[in-house]
């Protein structure tokens, strides 16, 4: 059978892994490649994951310690395209979405790094992301045609990325999952757009005022730093039937690090922490409110891992649902109950949800 263009064009795209291909490839090249979701079982496997997924945080890191202001369009969306990438990749995504959202995190990545212009301004629906709230899109883009949008880089690249995490959400699980992304995208673009509005330049007066010197002793202030806006998630998941810190999986304690190790290093001033607790399905106890119970073991175990790392927060919202909001299904038939319960590890999970800011 003889390849169809497009096979040509994704094996030429291949054979170019080690070079940068702008206009022939549709972007600067990535080379990070998550494993396979068949061989995403084993903790080595999602332990190379988590280091690939590493590698790239420092990478824009770097990029910042070598001028790339931390609020720029571009690094700014990398950065929010690495979040939705792990965030979903913890919450055991088996779709493409991981993958892709990794890529296009990297794609930014290297066009910074080599320099490359000019820089995409679009904002692909990887994984064929629906295309929710139009108002939002149609309010970003005039941001960006706007006068004040570079006052408004982070807030734009963030509620665009949250969209299609949104849109990705939805294809997937309807609007019960969607919803709340689509809120951190509401809420970036209001926050864009009075930021936007308070940094565009004022038209010209009629009258030009005659300018006062000021005292020699007067002081010079900095001007204050800019206010970011941080959304941070992480689901922390639990072996079978277990809720002690031993039972956490290996790859969710090393996302839960790299989400404080974050919050360290940016100086993130945390506003609030929410902590929502799940089991399975499975209960063989005959106590109809074990699973209950066993989420609300899980979410005390993560408020106290949190405490004793020194991300104590005041109001910490904490609530325990059981088993009324499973992610898996996993209707099909399996050979043993190991398979089973294998198959809804999803389900056994802390989901941590925080909001802060760097600056202001």
């Amino acid at each position: 059978m003889n390849p169809t263009p497009r096979a040509l064009s994704m094996a030429l795209c291949t054979a170019l892994t080690f070079t940068l291909s702008l206009s022939l490839c549709g972007g600067a090249s990535a080379q990070t490649q998550l494993a396979p979701q068949a061989q995403r079982i084993s903790d080595a496997a999602i332990h190379a994951d988590y280091q690939a997924y590493q590698a790239l945080q420092t990478r824009i890191h770097q990029l910042n310690e070598h001028g790339v202001p931390v609020r720029n369009y571009h690094l700014s969306k990398a950065q929010c395209w690495l979040d939705v990438s792990l965030h979903e990749y913890t919450r055991n995504d088996r779709s493409a979405f991981p993958q892709e959202a990794l890529t296009e995190s990297e794609k930014l990545i290297v066009a910074l790094e080599t320099h490359a212009t000019p820089l995409p301004m679009d904002t692909p629906l990887v994984n064929g992301a629906a295309r929710l709230r139009p108002d939002l899109w149609e309010r970003s883009a005039a941001l960006k045609q706007g006068g004040g949008f570079a006052c408004a880089w982070n807030q734009v690249a963030c509620a665009e990325v949250e969209l299609v995490h949104a849109g990705n959400e939805f294809n997937q699980q309807q609007w019960r999952h969607a919803k709340p992304y689509v809120q951190i995208a509401e809420e970036l673009v209001a926050e864009g757009s009075d930021a936007a509005a308070a940094c565009a330049p004022a038209p010209t007066p009629a009258v030009v005022a005659v300018p006062v010197p000021a005292p020699a002793t007067a002081a010079v202030l900095a001007p204050a730093p800019e206010k970011r806006l941080v959304a941070l998630t992480v689901s922390v998941l639990f072996d079978f039937d277990q809720h002690t810190p031993a039972h956490i999986r290996a790859f969710s304690r090393a996302a839960l690090d790299a989400l404080l190790a974050r919050i360290q290093a940016e100086g993130i001033a945390v506003d609030s922490l929410r902590l929502v607790g799940y089991a399975d399905r499975l209960n063989s106890t005959g106590d109809k409110d074990y699973n209950q119970k066993l989420s609300q073991r899980r979410v005390n175990t993560v408020r106290d891992l949190l405490a004793a790392k020194g991300l104590v927060v005041s109001g910490t919202v904490i609530d325990a649902k059981g088993d009324t909001a499973p992610i898996a299904a996993c209707q099909g038939n399996y050979t043993s109950q190991a398979e089973t319960e294998e198959c809804l590890l999803p389900n056994r999970r802390v989901e941590v949800e925080l909001q802060g800011h760097v600056g202001g």
